[in-house]
């Protein structure tokens, strides 16, 4: 194998990888928007409730973020398969 095959074997199980990063983030996020929607609709008197609802807040923010580096890294490994 040469050293281009190589680069573009390598290249493309990064992009699945990141494919997969990219989707399990936004089951994540879908997860965390329904469960907020879940506490407000069903929970909003509980304290404890309310804690864990900032908690899911703070993940799907962070979830949110983490996704779109994760977008950028597999756009930019996307346009090496292309050039490479």
């Amino acid at each position: 194998m040469n050293k281009d095959n190589t680069l573009q074997t390598i290249l493309a199980q990064a992009a699945t990888h990141r494919e997969t990063e990219v989707m399990q983030h936004q089951i994540n996020i879908d997860n965390y928007r329904l469960a907020i929607i879940e506490i407000d609709n069903n929970y909003a008197g509980n304290a404890d409730m309310a804690e864990f609802r900032t908690r899911l807040e703070d993940l799907l923010h962070s979830s949110i973020v983490e996704q779109t580096k994760e977008a950028i890294m597999l756009k930019v490994i996307k346009l090496q398969l292309c050039t490479s």
